[in-house]
């Protein structure tokens, strides 16, 4: 159950106003949204249903960034709206539209399936425990990979096997991402088995939703393109205590130590806290040296999946080989999920 709450500006909507898509929130999220775009939506507004409002995204099947690019860029009316989500991503699943919903009733809903899979065993999880991350071998067939594949590379028109096409600039392309969300093969691999049940069983719970996120394109380095980044970071507020999260990525590819693969800092969220203690007053802990802390490069072939705990810095890595790394982002969230309260 979420209580609703009331927003402090003028007009407003409620949460139970639904469209012809039969969403709840939507159109109170596109309110705040063009309220926002006008710098007439107090930040704690914005803030306190932020979480509410990414579970939405998933129910849509709807990048966050495509949302909101396409809500400040046109500001259209709500009919609009729910046309291009129509057009972008198909009417939603009418389960999973219901199952929203019911986050909305005033009455509390027990779990439907309350049993939560056993799907790694105690060596795995004691391995999780030590090092913040796992990886998942084989989490999606190769075939399916090879063609996720062949999807990027029509979308930003490469060809995979003529290097001199990797670096033509595309609208879609930033920096090593690429804004793709909606595509059949993308969908498939967010809902394999393996991936749902890994995820279900580190959240101990089985109300979670998977994000409709982007996927990634890392060609190796030349004399005239440069890895942009990003390098190690965190994509979690570091005021402590750092809240629980997970993330996730696919490799679509083999990638080697040297073909930019995703690299972490194992152990790390053991640490994190007494590390932020010992740096000296005003230092920035995004500004450090994070590659002396212990960085290791994740080599895994097509198919396999890495979660990751959000306290570990991560990041990708210069591609110093000769073949691209294909990637896709993936991971799944409980609705409830914590949200600091300060930035840090």
């Amino acid at each position: 159950m979420l209580n609703e709450l009331n927003l402090s500006s003028s007009p407003s909507v409620s949460s139970f106003e639904t469209g012809k898509l039969g969403v709840r929130h939507l159109k109170r999220f596109w309110n705040k949204a063009l309220l926002n775009r006008e710098n007439r939506l107090p930040k704690t507004d914005w803030h306190n249903e932020w979480q509410i409002d990414k579970t939405m995204f998933s129910v849509l099947g709807i990048g966050l960034e495509q949302c909101i690019t396409y809500l400040f860029q046109y500001a259209p009316s709500f009919e609009q709206f729910e046309e291009w989500i129509i057009e972008t991503a198909g009417i939603p699943v009418h389960e999973n539209v219901l199952r929203f919903n019911k986050i909305f009733s005033e009455v509390a809903l027990p779990d439907e399936s309350p049993e939560i899979p056993t799907f790694f065993n105690q060596e795995q999880l004691d391995f999780w425990e030590a090092n913040g991350y796992i990886i998942i071998k084989n989490a999606i067939p190769k075939e399916d990979c090879e063609q996720t594949i062949e999807v990027i590379c029509r979308f930003i028109g490469v060809d995979r096997n003529e290097p001199q096409s990797w670096y033509k600039p595309h609208a879609a392309r930033q920096g090593i991402m690429v804004q793709l969300f909606q595509h059949a093969l993308l969908h498939k691999n967010r809902q394999a088995d393996k991936i749902r049940m890994a995820f279900e069983q580190l959240w101990q719970r089985k109300d979670i939703w998977v994000t409709t996120d982007r996927v990634g394109f890392n060609p190796p380095e030349t004399g005239d393109w440069q890895f942009p980044g990003p390098d190690l970071h965190w994509d979690c507020s570091l005021h402590p205590p750092i809240i629980f999260g997970l993330q996730g990525i696919l490799y679509l590819s083999d990638t080697a130590a040297n073909q930019g693969a995703f690299t972490l800092v194992p152990g790390f969220q053991h640490r994190v806290e007494s590390w932020l203690d010992s740096l000296p007053a005003g230092a920035d802990p995004r500004q450090q040296n994070l590659h002396a802390l212990g960085s290791k490069a994740i080599v895994a072939d097509a198919g396999d999946f890495i979660i990751w705990h959000q306290a570990l810095p991560h990041g990708s890595s210069a591609n110093r080989s000769d073949n691209p790394r294909f990637v896709q982002y993936i991971k799944y969230k409980p609705a409830d999920e914590n949200e600091p309260t300060i930035w840090q």
